[in-house]
């Protein structure tokens, strides 16, 4: 239920309609405190204000009805030119970075001001109401005069609420200039790249804990230290996807606490981001015996499916993101290596970031230092993989890219890390080099980029040079 909830508030929260749905639900809240304060002070307290002057009805419908329809109108423009930016950005840079738009905060704050702007006009012209003519066939001059001042007695002009729709249209028109403003910064592809890589350290600070003092080598490497009972598998039940779709969100808070529940060990077969199919396998719980249908249905509640990957619990889809960016920029068909460069700057600002935070164990253990949950390990070498294995083969085909990635890794070989990391940044470095040997025949670029593989190296102890390890020729 956990797990549901937090995803379904991340889609309410990141989706187009939630910050204009907020501003209008205000809009009309604020019409009717408006129009019950006009009835409650009147209209005398505006002959007092030199700069206001009073509102009669025929001129407040008009000032309501010309706000609300240029309003309406300006708002259509307005969804139009966000429809262009996101038109723009799908095909040049690439489809998933749309949702970046979509949870654009200004966008949705500058569609949402210009339509509670019209909804709460329309909600106060409602209440102005006229003076009605004298009853057609009073022949009697003195019932005539009576009954009209009684009819003019019933008019009423929300003052306060005109004021404040005119304010608010004012306040429209300083909104539009900054939509303006904002929509070309939007799909500047350095902004866009920039926005993506701080998304990415904002990810990184909230998920990961901040590490105290210099890293060290553990003797027993995370993906090696299973501690699983001799007969888990044999007695573990397996606990299949219930359909098809992106993997958006595991509560392991939640798994926890059923596994201390009921005296469970759980080995989780999925990580946030994969695709599961019915058949597809999620986790194995041991004992087999401690679990009936109910305990089944709890477990596969832990897991939230959907149709897209979503940055809820998927680092590695954001980072994924920039990749795509770097990729299609080196691409022949756009030879942009300066747009590449820039996405690797990025992500050189998250693997560094990353390097400094204490990656979770994949083994939990409850209070009583039971082993209850082993997860998908969360290693540097992996997220390394991402960047590094994906971008070599585009990276190595063109000179300033390929000198960029070999920097990118000598300045991450020189932040503090274990001593594992640094061999596989040096592993990277000496498959980058192999693969510029064999694609570019540059000479001096050649020289370069053996110049900048010695600096890699200098970066780590002697012993860690990639060609005195086993396999040392790839990563």
């Amino acid at each position: 239920m956990n797990a549901s909830i937090i995803t379904l508030w991340t889609r309410v929260r990141d989706s187009y309609w939630f910050v204009p749905s907020l501003l209008v639900v205000g809009s009309i809240l604020l019409s009717f405190a408006t129009t019950a304060l006009d009835e409650s002070l009147g209209s005398d307290w505006i002959d007092d204000i030199d700069w206001l002057s009073t509102n009669q009805p025929e001129g407040a419908r008009a000032v309501l009805s010309t706000v609300a329809g240029s309003m309406i109108t300006v708002a259509g423009v307005t969804f139009s030119m966000t429809i262009l930016s996101i038109s723009h950005t799908t095909s040049q840079i690439g489809p998933r970075l749309l949702n970046n738009f979509m949870a654009d905060k200004a966008n949705q704050f500058t569609l949402g001001v210009f339509i509670s702007t019209f909804i709460y006009c329309l909600m106060v012209l409602r209440t102005v109401r006229s003076a009605e003519s004298a009853p057609p066939g009073s022949d009697a001059v003195g019932d005539a005069v009576g009954d009209a001042v009684g009819d003019l007695a019933g008019a009423f002009v929300p003052q306060i609420a005109v004021v404040i729709g005119v304010l608010m249209a004012i306040a429209s028109v300083g909104v539009l200039i900054f939509f303006i403003h904002h929509i070309p910064e939007t799909i500047h592809v350095s902004n866009i790249i920039a926005n993506v890589g701080k998304g990415i350290n904002r990810h990184i600070d909230g998920q990961f804990p901040a590490r105290v003092g210099e890293p060290r080598d553990e003797e027993i490497d995370r993906q090696q230290k299973l501690e699983m009972p001799d007969c888990f598998d044999s007695t573990a039940v397996q606990i299949d996807a219930t359909t098809s779709g992106y993997l958006e969100y595991i509560d392991g808070n939640g798994l926890m606490q059923i596994a201390c529940q009921h005296d469970l060990v759980m080995k989780i077969d999925r990580s946030p981001g994969d695709f599961v199919t019915p058949a597809s396998l999620l986790m194995l719980v041991a004992p087999r015996e401690r679990i009936d249908d109910d305990i089944r249905k709890e477990l596969a509640a832990m897991f939230v499916f959907g149709v897209q990957r979503t940055t809820t619990q998927d680092l590695r889809f954001q980072i994924n993101q920039l990749v795509e960016v770097a990729m299609r920029a080196l691409s022949p068909g756009v030879n942009d290596p300066f747009t590449a460069i820039s996405c690797m700057d990025w992500l050189q600002s998250a693997l560094e970031n990353l390097s400094a935070r204490e990656l979770p164990d994949s083994h939990r253990f409850d209070e009583s230092q039971n082993l209850r949950l082993v997860a998908t390990p969360v290693t540097f070498a992996g997220f390394a993989s991402l960047v590094f294995d994906q971008l070599r083969p585009y990276v190595a085909a063109d000179r300033n890219a390929a000198l960029r990635m070999m920097t990118m890794l000598g300045d991450l070989a020189g932040q503090p890390m274990p001593l594992r990391d640094r061999r596989m940044l040096c592993r990277h470095g000496c498959a980058l080099r192999r693969e510029c040997d064999n694609r570019l025949t540059d000479i001096r670029t050649l020289a370069a980029i053996r110049q900048s593989y010695r600096e890699l190296l200098k970066r780590s102890p002697s012993n860690d040079n990639p060609a005195e390890l086993p396999n040392g020729n790839s990563p």
